[in-house]
């Protein structure tokens, strides 16, 4: 045999367990997005099973969010420092744990803590999941595939997770949601170790003040916007929050600035593309969550669909979404990030717009289904160029760490989307003249209205972003 035919023998093999590496780490990312959703539509159910005050049942999706993005910040840089692939699989352990204590859970107590432990299981394996891919995959080309398919997953997870929980609940119940975590948490526990190559530790200490602040400040944030979205953004409780998360993280930038071995280091946003593309990731959930939220009340409220119509009617748009994120990675190198970011933002402000037209008569085609392939199309081609964007330059050292703000950004601009949008959506319909049906969709329009503007804001930003050459492109 000759010496090329040994050279080549070994590619395939190769492809084969990179391939495997892919879908270990894609795997968990859906997990943890889908988790977002999954029990949106199971709600109702929950409540009656477990005796939740209609007040109380918020927490069941609060609880997630609110520890998931506190501390997201603290789980990027801790993979950096004590290894990603031991931060990736402890997490998903604490995940998997935390999965199947809800699913058993007899009480609400019991499941808001579950909830809150997957938080705290999401935070540790979140940022590793960008990192792994970052220094695994360091062949622009793939690099540039597999991020696109990370976009994907947490785009595409939150329709998936209505998906599912629709089917989930219908057809089992709504425990189903949390058990279905528990094969795949531990086929990823035991299959990591094997297959994920461990990056190269960095010898260095935990930014303690950085973390402690860091974490008080972004938890503090994401608590005043869950906090607003029930009580209102008067209650002295979301001020309280509010001023406490700003000024704690002024705190933190301060620190940030002076340490030498920063939480989070300062010059990830020194490059004005990567800058640019975090604000976005802050901007496009915001205008994001009122597909989910509003529409999916709509539909059971207003429109009366059953648990597993309304997970399906989702479909068309996690089916762009994955399509785009197959096209993108061909599309990137001849057309550069700005204009994709640019035509997906403006497709997906044609989207919600359209929703911001709806009736009580509005049936699902065209009146849902033509906005969902558009928000679909957008987000596909708005998003997978941000994740490239933020990480296929990021030096390896940072890569937990800029993994980390990317995900906070997302968490936080989705929980303050939502807060902003319910807060637009009590107004409406406290000075309505309208009605029953009439007022609660006079108030679903309005903050459909709210997220077009916020995908207003996506356009102008991805207009920032600085053209490269072509020859400089992914």
């Amino acid at each position: 045999m000759s010496q090329q035919t040994l050279d080549r023998a070994p590619a395939p093999a190769a492809r084969k367990r990179s391939g495997l590496v892919l879908a270990i780490i894609l795997t968990c990312q859906l997990m943890l997005i889908l988790d977002a959703t999954v029990v949106n539509v199971a709600l109702p159910r929950i409540q009656a099973d477990l005796g939740f005050t209609p007040t109380g049942l918020s927490w069941v999706m609060t609880a997630y969010s609110l520890v998931f993005g506190g501390l997201l910040l603290l789980g990027g840089r801790a993979g950096d420092l004590f290894g990603r692939r031991r931060m990736f699989v402890v997490g998903t352990a604490v995940f998997t744990l935390a999965s199947l204590a809800g699913g058993l859970a007899d009480s609400a107590a019991l499941l808001i803590a579950a909830r809150a432990l997957q938080g705290v299981g999401a935070a540790m394996a979140g940022p590793s999941t960008l990192a792994l891919i970052t220094t695994t995959f360091t062949e622009t080309k793939s690099r540039v595939r597999a991020l696109a398919l990370f976009s994907a997953m947490s785009s595409g997870g939150f329709a998936i997770g209505l998906i599912v929980g629709g089917l989930l609940t219908e057809w089992i119940s709504w425990r189903a949601g949390l058990f279905i975590n528990v094969p795949f948490g531990l086929a990823i526990v035991l299959l990591a170790p094997r297959f994920v190559p461990d990056p190269e530790r960095r010898r260095a200490h935990l930014d303690l003040p950085g973390a402690v602040t860091g974490t008080l400040g972004v938890g503090a944030l994401v608590f005043a916007f869950t906090h607003a979205a029930s009580d209102g953004w008067g209650n002295p409780v979301t001020l309280g929050s509010l001023g406490a998360g700003l000024a704690v993280l002024a705190g933190f930038v301060a620190i940030e600035a002076r340490t030498g071995m920063p939480l989070v280091p300062l010059r990830l946003f020194a490059d004005r593309n990567r800058s640019a593309a975090y604000v976005n990731f802050f901007l496009g959930p915001m205008a994001m969550m009122s597909m989910f939220f509003f529409l999916t009340q709509f539909m059971q409220d207003i429109r009366h669909y059953a648990a597993l119509a309304t997970g399906f009617a989702f479909l068309p748009m996690a089916v762009l979404i994955f399509t785009m994120s197959r096209l993108v990675p061909r599309l990137l190198p001849r057309y550069g990030p700005k204009t994709l970011a640019v035509t997906g933002s403006l497709v997906m402000v044609a989207g919600l717009t359209w929703l911001a037209m709806l009736t009580t008569d509005s049936e699902y085609f065209p009146a849902l289904f033509g906005p969902l392939l558009l928000m679909g199309l957008g987000v596909g081609l708005a998003f997978a160029p941000l994740n490239v964007i933020v990480m296929a330059t990021v030096p390896t050292e940072d890569a937990g760490a800029a993994g980390g703000v990317l995900q906070t950004m997302q968490q936080v601009g989705s929980t303050l989307g939502l807060g902003v949008l319910i807060t637009v959506f009590g107004s409406v319909t406290r000075s309505s003249a309208a009605t029953g049906a009439q007022l609660t969709v006079d108030g679903m329009t309005a903050a459909f209205a709210t997220s077009a503007a916020f995908a207003v804001c996506t356009v102008l930003v991805a207009l920032t972003f600085r053209r490269v050459t072509a020859s400089a492109r992914p």
